[in-house]
């Protein structure tokens, strides 16, 4: 995507269970809206999450935002990788602990792989920390063509993930 080129719409997913988490997904959300060629539309309520994998850690509260981007998937990601920095983030563990942790789920209707990137996200569709807070903002995408969600009532009603 060019700077003149048509915008198109993106769903970030944010989660934090260190320090504030809240204030922590609040925060990020803040630096997502002043990015430039990015346009927040939506947000999602945040939601308390138990955590995956990994079970002795605090609880997680994640979110997801709609935007409007006039960049590629890349360079979106680049721009929440600098915002996870920013925040101190420190890969070590996977499903571990994290002071923020933020993920492109969607891109338009775009599959696209890349070396870093992988749209749509690879375990999005069986996550129900991101699927309530995703279908709270964008209910339309339980029925896309592109993303048919067959064991969306079953995710949907597991109750481990909370609004707040």
């Amino acid at each position: 995507m060019t700077k003149d080129s048509v915008s198109e719409i993106a769903f970030i997913g944010l989660g934090s269970n260190l320090g504030d988490p809240k204030g922590n997904v609040y925060d990020a959300l803040g630096h997502i809206g002043r990015l430039q060629h990015v346009d927040i539309i939506a947000t999602s309520s945040f939601y308390n999450s138990a955590p995956i994998g990994i079970v002795d850690q605090p609880s997680f509260v994640n979110a997801v935002c709609k935007v409007s981007v006039n960049i590629g998937p890349d360079a979106l990601l680049r721009h929440l990788l600098n915002i996870e920095n920013f925040f101190g983030r420190v890969r070590t563990i996977r499903n571990g602990p994290r002071i923020i942790d933020l993920d492109v789920l969607l891109f338009g209707e775009m599959r696209y792989t890349s070396a870093d990137i992988c749209i749509p996200h690879p375990r999005m569709f069986e996550r129900t920390f991101v699927l309530k807070p995703l279908l709270e903002i964008a209910p339309e995408i339980i029925s896309s063509k592109n993303f048919i969600l067959s064991n969306a009532n079953e995710l949907l009603d597991d109750d481990s993930v909370t609004r707040l």
